[in-house]
């Protein structure tokens, strides 16, 4: 009787992190300053972000304030935004302090939809508005 060495298939695992999605890979090169630039940036933000996210993060605002510039407007639709503007209201009020002044609630309502004071000029979707 002769006996068969017994073959088992081992799946290969893929290396490097989840894919993204359909599109073009760029490579990027960063020297020690810039890196350990980014690496500051990465730290600051309030939710934890790659290295490859926050690049992403920064290249759309960078293209978001070009676009204003040469004049170009991103597509907007108007019912989604009102209602994106709505839903956002409805959560704020849930996370908000029920025992705060309607007055103090309000204006933290504000300063969340409205965003960072030295971001809000760089708001693509916001009327210009002369300052």
């Amino acid at each position: 009787m002769v006996f068969m060495k017994r073959h088992t298939v081992i799946t290969q695992r893929r290396r490097g992190p989840a894919p993204t999605g359909k599109g073009t890979l760029v490579g990027v090169r960063l020297q020690p300053p810039q890196l350990s630039a980014l690496d500051a940036w990465i730290k600051k933000q309030d939710a934890p972000l790659t290295r490859p996210e926050a690049i992403r993060a920064m290249m759309e605002t960078i293209l978001h304030i070009l676009s204003k510039d040469t004049g170009e407007k991103p597509a907007r639709n108007a019912g989604r935004s009102s209602r994106a503007a709505e839903l956002a209201a409805k959560a704020i009020e849930k996370m908000g302090d029920p025992t705060a002044p309607p007055e103090e609630r309000a204006q933290r309502r504000r300063r969340l939809t409205k965003g960072p004071t030295e971001f809000r000029e760089d708001r693509v979707d916001l009327p210009n508005v002369k300052r």
